[in-house]
């Protein structure tokens, strides 16, 4: 029986050769990607659009679904193999259409990168009562992955790539309350839970989905300057986390530890394409390599083993087909 990294057990550095400050463009060399089909949610902004940019440099084919369609072409102007199409995260409907047009172009689907996410936002929810993050950041990639699941499965060897955050270690995932009906809205809960979900999510996905040959990695990209992330969390819960001073400016001793773009999305294009994870999935990874475990109460390097726990997984595997409707055929 092959290994899970059910409870983490896998889940320890291999000493990849990369680093925190390794780039998207260095963990790619040598690799090539020609005739290959990848897709990159939110691809046309931040580690996204760089993540887009790598891939298509390296040979593949790249589909962007964008909801501001204008926006994504001015952004992605100029990129060869790249293709736009529409698509908005929270709304069910658009990623159905989105996947149905895509399989119905009988290509397969090498490499999908569920990139996109919101964060620190105000309470909302969708059409179907979900809180936004965890519609946005979880619930989106459960569906569009699902949908997608036939054409990656006929890759004889795809990738599902899922970008979570450290901001994991900020909440498990409240099955008893999970879109906030009894409990009063705390947005860093909100998007703790639904990076929390992530990673269960690429843990359950990876052990139901090797023996079709697909394997799923989840990973903290890093925290980034010059992204659109955090546009709409106000500037009061950044000086409450010490992330800005009382005028609103990033301490020096903050901005010294960010990543630039490329940077930020070099643990991405190395989940996506590093031949040193071919036996490897159902992981968690940061800086460029496997995470160690996170065993202390702060927020630290690493992943919390509750969102490694095996029952856990399958009850939010459970739970996800549930409100979705949709039952993910994984065989």
């Amino acid at each position: 029986m092959q290994n899970s990294n059910y409870q983490g057990t896998m889940q320890k550095p291999i000493i990849s050769g990369f680093n925190a400050q390794s780039t998207a463009e260095e963990v790619i060399k040598g690799i090539d990607l020609t005739g290959k089909i990848a897709i990159v949610t939110g691809g046309n902004t931040g580690i996204g659009l760089e993540t887009t940019k790598i891939l298509a440099a390296a040979g593949a084919t790249v589909i962007v679904p964008a909801r501001n369609i204008q926006k994504a072409v001015e952004n992605l102007k100029g990129i060869e193999n790249v293709e736009i199409e529409p698509m908005d995260l929270i709304n069910p409907s658009s990623i159905d259409d989105f996947a149905q047009k895509f399989l119905a172009s009988g290509r397969s689907l090498h490499l999908l990168i569920n990139n996109a996410g919101i964060m620190w936002v105000p309470l909302r929810k969708d059409e179907r009562g979900i809180e936004s993050q965890l519609a946005t950041n979880y619930l989106a990639q459960f569906q569009l992955t699902a949908r997608l699941w036939p054409a990656l499965k006929n890759a004889q060897g795809a990738r599902v790539v899922n970008v979570s955050s450290q901001g994991h270690q900020f909440a498990p995932f409240n099955f008893e309350d999970p879109n906030f009906l009894t409990r009063e809205y705390e947005t860093l809960q909100g998007y703790g839970q639904s990076k929390t979900a992530v990673n269960l999510f690429s843990l359950e996905l990876d052990n139901r989905a090797r023996s079709a040959g697909v394997r799923v990695y989840s990973l903290h990209p890093g925290s980034i300057a010059g992204t659109e992330l955090g546009r709409e969390a106000p500037l009061e819960l950044f000086q409450k986390m010490g992330l800005a001073d009382a005028h609103g400016n990033i301490p020096e001793e903050i901005l010294s530890t960010l990543k630039t773009i490329p940077q930020g999305a070099a643990t991405t294009v190395w989940c996506a394409t590093s031949p040193q994870l071919n036996a490897i999935g159902g992981v968690y990874c940061e800086d460029t390599d496997i995470a160690p475990l996170a065993l202390e109460n702060a927020i630290t390097k690493g992943v919390k083993p509750y969102s490694l726990d095996q029952s856990s997984a399958t009850r939010l595997w459970d739970w996800s087909e549930k409100i979705t409707g949709i039952r993910f055929p994984v065989e």
